[in-house]
């Protein structure tokens, strides 16, 4: 019997649960029928989700699944022998409820995924498996944003969500509501303004934490008109493209990108406004990924309407950084107020 590698045995897990692009799903259902270990594994996490067909869908909660994983997480790191006890208590449940039937859709899923672990799967995989739902989930709302930002430019004559801001103007400050403009994130606003956007669109779902503040917004942001920008930092996770002082939207591509997860270099900014933003860059700066997916990559809207996962911080040969300006290296001074060097250059902030 053959060895599988671990990225085998991952998307093995993420196509039984439907995780799959059309390519991955070729590739893996050639490699369960020719190979017996990867079929073996496609079987047992069958069999595991099981129960579930007899169970009515309803929708599971976010904190129910988070504790599952933190419990087997957390009796892995203790011990194996603490961890098979758990396993076999949960096990124990399960048959006693009888085969087919669950209190509800949350406590199905919950033991469907320890039983995975008990029955050999590492439980590696599905945390893989929910980073992609989280990265799928992302991507939807970003072609949403998408969708907002197409009808906005059809009723404006063409042009793009932006305010008047004049050359050396800082861009950082995320929240202000002043008169001036001083945010890159108040291209964003006017399409929340102007009710092309939902504004729980504008917080990445990654993360508990984001999808925490993406549930507040939706009940309490109810009257988008009373403010310039978004209300604070957390409102938006994601960094919008810089506009030079030459931008043309009829110059722009399909491998242009307008909107990315956000730029790692401005997570923590400062809450004074009346300050500055000073930013030394170091070579871990300039190679981090966006924190909102981990710091496995970041998801990113081109202008075409697509929407790419990159494991880097650039798209294409020319090595672009597309969270920093060309001619930043390390020991440069972010001051805020930077723009592209120019029309080509992908700077997405903050």
């Amino acid at each position: 019997m053959s060895t599988l590698t671990n990225e085998q045995m991952q998307l093995v897990f993420d196509y039984c649960l439907g995780l799959t692009s059309d390519e991955e799903t070729a590739r893996i259902e050639k490699l369960i029928q020719s190979d017996k270990k990867a079929a073996e594994i496609h079987d047992r996490i069958a069999a595991a989700f099981l129960p579930l067909t007899a169970v009515k869908p309803e929708p599971c909660p976010d904190a129910l699944v988070e504790s599952t994983i933190e419990r087997v997480n957390a009796h892995a790191r203790s011990s194996r022998l603490e961890l098979q006890r758990l396993l076999e208590a949960e096990r124990k449940k399960c048959a006693s409820a009888g085969r087919y039937f669950f209190p509800n859709f949350g406590r199905a899923l919950a033991a469907a995924a320890v039983i995975l672990v008990a029955i050999g799967i590492w439980f590696a995989p599905l945390d893989l498996a929910r980073q992609k739902y989280w990265q799928q989930r992302c991507q939807m709302q970003m072609g949403r944003i998408f969708q907002g930002l197409r009808n906005y430019v059809s009723d404006h004559d063409g042009r793009f969500p932006s305010v008047a801001a004049a050359a050396g103007s800082p861009w950082w400050k995320v929240g202000y509501q002043g008169p001036q403009n001083h945010s890159n994130t108040r291209n964003l606003w006017l399409m929340v303004r102007e009710d092309y956007v939902e504004p729980a669109d504008f917080v990445c779902p990654g993360t508990a934490e984001h999808r925490q503040i993406a549930e507040k917004v939706r009940t309490e942001l109810t009257d988008p008109e009373q403010y310039n920008d978004f209300p604070t930092r957390g409102h938006v996770t994601y960094s919008f493209r810089v506009i030079c002082s030459t931008f043309s939207a009829a110059n722009m591509k399909g491998t242009k990108i307008l909107i990315a997860d956000l730029n790692p270099l401005f997570e923590n900014l400062p809450d004074d406004f009346s300050g500055s933003l000073r930013l030394t860059l170091n070579d871990r700066l300039l190679h981090l990924n966006s924190m909102n997916h981990k710091r496995r990559g970041q998801n990113a809207l081109f202008y075409d309407g697509s929407v790419t996962f990159l494991k880097t911080r650039n798209t294409d040969i020319s090595q672009d950084d597309i969270f920093t300006v060309q001619e930043m290296q390390p020991g440069c001074e972010v001051r805020g107020c930077e723009w592209p060097s120019c029309e080509t250059d992908d700077f997405l902030a903050p």
